[in-house]
């Protein structure tokens, strides 16, 4: 704005009046600029980037506009800068943030475990920034030495060393904090405990895996994931599952350890895997009550359960001689029974049940033996955000017939087409073709890195939209493991990959996962970004939540169109993922269309300060 001319003479109150005037109307004039210049160039230091991103050229890119009447700038402008999260936010978990729960005055059932589950943040109240590493905080120590041994700065909480020292969860160490593979039932180490298991169980060789017939394994309340840490030496893969509960680091120091690990709970919601998905399920000392709500947490392990799978229960109901525990247990022996379940082996301190093959004692059990069987047109393969259900899920009459999963031993099954290929839709020579893809793709990728990257770069691997995955199993000679998200969408792809002895979960990448900052070496998103564009999603956000799970030195891959590739490029020197990056358009292949590209970055290290360590 520009100050009224100045009159050369004549009017009321003199040529001083006016000049005063003038004075005062250039001045309001200041103030009203420097008033509009804050508050356009304000977002790039609040707590949110949304205001900064309706600068950005979306429209011509084809990206929604993240708000109306945004301001024309030149096409090769890149955001310089994206906020810092406050340094208490250092450990965020955006759907598990119980302080937010609480300022939303959400009323949750404690006694549910309701305040465990995910209650993500609405889009107002997100913290669209960087999230910070602790002061100090090192590069990780790398597999497999870190099973033993993590920096004690990473993850500064010293505290369940000392109330877990007479149970050997942990030992602080100067500098580093140590895993002698204790537990709470197993003093003695988690090693011996698993071969005492294999013992009652009557597997050859001490081997839990009972000749690659054991894959996957599902430890509810696993504490450090110790049990889960040597269970991968008998060729077995655990889902280490626990809240951030009054242990809330738990899980932290499993991903730390390169253990495999998730954040969850036995609470009102399905967990997000589909039925028939684990040979066996564990609980040493996991501390859920049961029989609570007429049985349906149990009823929910055997949901997930294959036919015959085990259910390990190792706590003091089990052995116990006092009423109490006494009383418990008869309650517990009960419900199992009338689940039909059978004691496959009970020995010292720990019962093991086995589930049944077929629905033959579903069909014999008298009319109104609770729990129920599930209605018929209940899925039992619907898990994300599906309520729980106290009933007992039969088998689908192809399962009932063959008494049993129909899957090869292990390594067999990760390239044999599952049985449950067939309910997607996929035929085995397409689910041939799709192995012998990703295993082109995986090598091309390695080979694109390869100047970069040293044998033990990766241990914990993402793969954001697994589809079958072919990602993983061409990782089969890595020495990584891989949490396969498949998208709540395309959610019955899961059985598949669980039945291939991998691993993974569902969810919906509008939201924020549920781990810890800095927990995955390197993710994978093939379509991903543009897929969630196509949902009204945001693709800013989608990335700052790339940034927080991923660690410092970590990489990304990303495959997608030109175009979001062009998009996210403008946003690397924000992100701080520019200390080395890839770019290429790959080899065409039956998966890919010819706008394809691929890019690999690498995330840098930096101090809430943002400079560069």
């Amino acid at each position: 704005m520009t100050p009224p001319p100045h009159g050369r003479g004549g009017g009321h109150g003199g040529g001083g009046a006016l000049g005063r005037r003038a004075y005062a109307s250039l001045l309001a004039a200041a103030v009203v600029a420097l008033a509009l210049l804050c508050l356009f160039y304000g977002a790039a230091f609040a707590p949110s980037i949304r205001s900064a991103h309706s600068r950005l050229p979306v429209r011509r890119l084809g990206f929604r506009a993240r708000a109306a009447g945004a301001l024309p700038v030149p096409a090769g402008l890149a955001l310089s800068s994206i906020p810092v999260c406050d340094a208490r936010h250092s450990e965020l978990i955006p759907c598990l943030d119980r302080a937010l729960h609480y300022r939303l005055r959400l009323r949750l059932n404690l006694s549910l475990m309701e305040h465990y589950e995910r209650h993500c943040p609405p889009a107002p109240r997100r913290l669209n920034c960087l999230v910070p590493p602790p002061d100090g905080y090192q590069v990780p120590i790398r597999w497999p030495r870190s099973r033993d041994e993590v920096w004690k700065a990473n993850i500064p909480h010293p505290h369940l060393a000392a109330e877990k020292s007479d149970q050997r969860w942990m030992i602080v160490n100067g500098d580093k904090i140590n895993f002698p593979g204790g537990g709470t039932h197993f003093h003695t180490g988690a090693d011996k405990y698993i071969v005492h298991l294999a013992q009652m169980l009557n597997f050859p060789n001490g081997k839990l895996n009972n000749r690659g017939n054991v894959r996957n394994v599902l430890d509810v309340g696993c504490g450090v994931a110790s049990f889960g840490a040597y269970l991968l030496s008998h060729d077995v893969l655990a889902m280490s599952l626990a809240p951030n509960d009054v242990h809330e680091n738990q899980i932290q120091f499993a991903l730390e350890r390169g253990i495999p690990a998730t954040l969850g709970v036995l609470g009102t919601r399905r967990l997000p895997y589909p039925s028939r998905s684990f040979e066996m399920a564990h609980c040493s000392r996991c501390r859920i009550d049961w029989l609570q709500r007429n049985g349906i947490l149990l009823l929910e392990v055997d949901r997930v359960l294959r036919p015959g799978g085990y259910f390990v229960y190792s706590s003091p109901e089990a052995y116990a001689l006092d009423p109490h525990n006494r009383k418990i247990w008869t309650q517990m022996s009960g419900l199992a029974r009338r689940m039909c379940w059978r004691v496959a082996s009970k020995k010292n301190q720990t019962v093991i049940w086995a589930k049944p093959l077929t629905n033959g004692c579903y069909m014999r059990r008298e009319p109104g033996t609770l729990p129920p069987m599930c209605e018929r047109d209940d899925d039992p393969d619907a898990a994300w955000n599906v309520p729980m259900k106290a009933c007992l899920t039969p088998y689908s009459k192809r399962a009932n017939k063959v008494k049993g999963s129909e899957l090869l031993p292990w390594p067999l099954r990760l390239t044999a087409p599952p049985p449950r290929l067939e309910e997607l839709g996929i035929s085995s020579n397409n689910f041939s073709e799709d192995n012998e893809i990703w295993h082109s793709r995986v090598t091309q990728y390695w080979k694109h890195m390869k100047s970069e990257i040293q044998k033990n770069s990766f241990r914990n691997v993402m793969d954001m939209s697994a589809n079958l995955g072919g990602f993983a199993a061409s990782l089969r000679n890595k020495d990584v493991w891989v949490m396969n998200v498949v998208p709540f969408t395309e959610s019955g792809k899961l059985k598949v990959i669980y039945d291939r002895g991998l691993m993974g979960t569902i969810h919906n990448w509008c939201e924020s996962f549920s781990t810890y900052p800095r927990t995955y070496d390197l993710l994978h998103a093939w379509l991903l970004l543009s897929e969630i564009e196509k949902q009204g999603c945001s693709l800013e956000d989608l990335l700052i939540e790339m940034d927080r799970i991923l660690r410092p030195h970590g990489y990304a891959i990303i495959r997608d169109k030109a175009a979001v590739l062009n998009y996210i490029k403008k946003l690397l020197s924000a992100l701080r993922w520019d200390d080395w990056t890839f770019e290429v358009k790959p080899k065409k292949d039956a998966l890919s269309s010819d706008d394809e590209r691929v890019l690999i970055v690498r995330k840098k290290l930096w101090n809430q300060t943002l400079q560069d360590l």
